[in-house]
């Protein structure tokens, strides 16, 4: 099978794009990402584009063709994909595949969302009940916000079959939040906070779901923004210009759904999640030990800790004992989410899966800030997630040989 590379990564700061259309967003991603290899789009020989919340909010769909409107791409085999927050992985493992079919031999992978208005601002319980189209229907009634109320059942259920306190899961955001403020990229780059501040309900930390364990920072942000990737075969490498060395390999990769309905299985133990993460591991020839560093999924902190059983870094229900004894951390056995992660770099949807990706392999090529970066690390991996623990994409990366 060829091997494929990344061959660059970039990304808007996440947080708030303001005024700016969903057309303006599509083309800056995609130009941007292609000039931070002195490349025209015109050099993309296939695409695809990744957003969720797209058609409710913004009113706009066939962003395939809003991608084709960028010059030089028109013409050119490009496909809109949603997976709900899965939607950036998947995005990245469509461009994969048209490359491994020889489709091309440069690949350009774009996600975003947009959900704050032209000042900013955000319409909360619209935005709760858009995400919420990602459940089964039988989950929702009753549930004025489905995913936070999904997930602090998840929460509960963790805690009580692990032994976990809120206090354990807390230190979680606390020391993500501490990995943001040097990530420039990072939506709450600005704010710190401390393990009290995390437990003492208080101002904005309030409990989100009455009679359930889940805090305001518990929770992944409401965030605008965007990522792109390109990712190319030694050919395309040759084509762009770009030294092999400058790039790191997409190895491994990984991709299982399971039933939509979290009733129907035990999402302690998330079978197509395992399933996908050993599948990449598999591709790539390693095993969870050779892992370095890592980005999961932390819509919520319980998916932090379980992020790490699913990465095979903790054993099964000591996750949350993997992070608060430091394994997780910069310098530990493994840092986890160096960049913030979703709690606090942001969680902007379609875009969150190619950012995992093209952090991870910044780390592989020490281009995160120094206060982040993982040291001597040579495989990096990524766990995202679409839906209930429903839709899983992994990656697993190496240095480019």
């Amino acid at each position: 099978m060829k091997k494929l590379f990344v061959a660059t990564y970039h990304q808007s700061k996440f947080g708030k794009l303001m005024g700016m259309t969903v057309p303006d967003i599509i083309r800056n991603a995609a130009v941007e990402t292609c000039a931070s290899v002195n490349a025209e789009p015109s050099a993309v020989d296939v695409g695809s584009v990744s957003a969720l919340c797209n058609v409710a909010l913004n009113r706009q769909a066939l962003l395939s063709g809003l991608l084709a409107q960028v010059p030089g791409l028109s013409g050119k085999p490009i496909e809109a994909v949603e997976n709900a927050c899965a939607s950036g992985g998947q995005a990245v493992l469509s461009i994969a595949h048209k490359l491994l079919v020889g489709e091309g031999d440069v690949g350009l992978a774009i996600g975003f969302e947009k959900m704050r208005d032209a000042e900013g601002k955000m319409d909360g319980k619209l935005i709760g009940e858009v995400l919420g189209y990602a459940s089964h229907p039988d989950e929702r009634p009753g549930k004025v916000f489905v995913f936070p109320h999904l997930f602090a059942e998840v929460m509960e259920l963790y805690m009580k079959t692990h032994g976990v306190t809120e206090e354990d899961l807390a230190q979680i955001a606390v020391i993500e939040y501490g990995n943001a403020k040097h990530n420039p990229y990072a939506q709450m780059q600005k704010v710190q906070i401390t393990l009290e501040q995390a437990m003492k309900i208080e101002g904005i930390n309030r409990y989100v779901v009455d009679g359930l364990p889940l805090k305001t920072y518990d929770c992944s942000q409401i965030t605008d923004g965007y990522a792109g990737l390109v990712l190319a075969t030694e050919e395309g490498l040759r084509k762009l210009g770009v030294a092999k060395a400058d790039t790191v390999e997409l190895a491994g990769w990984g991709q299982a759904t399971d039933a939509l309905r979290k009733q129907e299985r035990d999402v302690l133990r998330p079978e197509g999640a395992l399933k996908a993460m050993n599948k990449a591991y598999a591709m790539a020839g390693v095993k969870p030990a050779d892992v370095g560093v890592a980005e999961v999924h932390d819509c919520f902190t319980v998916m932090g800790a379980m992020g790490a059983e699913v990465l095979g870094k903790a054993e099964y229900g000591k996750g949350a004992k993997y992070w608060n004894d430091g394994k997780a951390s910069v310098g530990g056995d493994c840092p986890i989410n160096t960049s913030g992660g979703l709690l606090a770099k942001g969680h902007p949807i379609g875009a969150t899966g190619i950012a995992m990706i093209g952090w991870a392999a910044w780390q592989l090529l020490g281009k995160v800030p120094a206060q982040l970066h993982a040291g001597n690390a040579k495989v990096a991996a990524t766990f995202n997630i679409g839906g209930p623990i429903c839709a899983t994409v992994s990656t697993v990366l190496k240095p480019a040989v």
